[in-house]
């Protein structure tokens, strides 16, 4: 269901991106990394907080950076990562699966700064064996992402 509903969404956008789907696991960086033949920074990771306000918001970085406590709370106040329950009811992704696209719940989106060092990245793509390739300016155009200083 979740790569269906990526593909929804991209095709809401009049665009048809290939989206791969392994037979091996791409739940983590490494194992994405590996999986595409990328290095683990070209992997882009999309992590969900819950804010102490109560708001909900996804992060997207660079897979081997590191979210930098202090810049995240000058960005965004304090906060904590989800469980993984909530982050798949709240996006309908999986962890491991998760992206900025075709979520269940609209979230603001971020993007750190981080991904701006590639000029293409690979989020996954709604399961834990699934990416696509794109732009981080298209990403931030498609999700309506800000641009964030949040990871080290």
């Amino acid at each position: 269901m979740s790569i269906a509903s990526v593909r929804a969404f991209f095709a809401q956008h009049g665009l048809d991106p290939h989206i791969s789907e392994l037979d091996v696991s791409t739940a983590t960086v490494a194992l994405a990394a590996q999986a595409h033949g990328v290095e683990p920074g070209r992997i882009a990771k999309t992590l969900a907080f819950r804010m102490q306000d109560g708001r909900v918001l996804l992060l997207v970085a660079r897979g081997d950076a590191r979210v930098d406590n202090a810049k995240f709370k000058a960005a965004f106040g304090k906060g904590k990562m989800l469980g993984a329950d909530e982050v798949e009811a709240l996006t309908g992704h999986p962890v491991g699966g998760v992206c900025p696209f075709g979520l269940a719940t609209a979230l603001p989106v971020y993007l750190d700064h981080s991904l701006k060092d590639f000029e293409e990245v690979l989020p996954a793509a709604g399961s834990v064996n699934s990416a696509l390739r794109i732009t981080p300016a298209l990403m931030a155009h498609l999700t309506s992402g800000q641009w964030v200083d949040a990871c080290q």
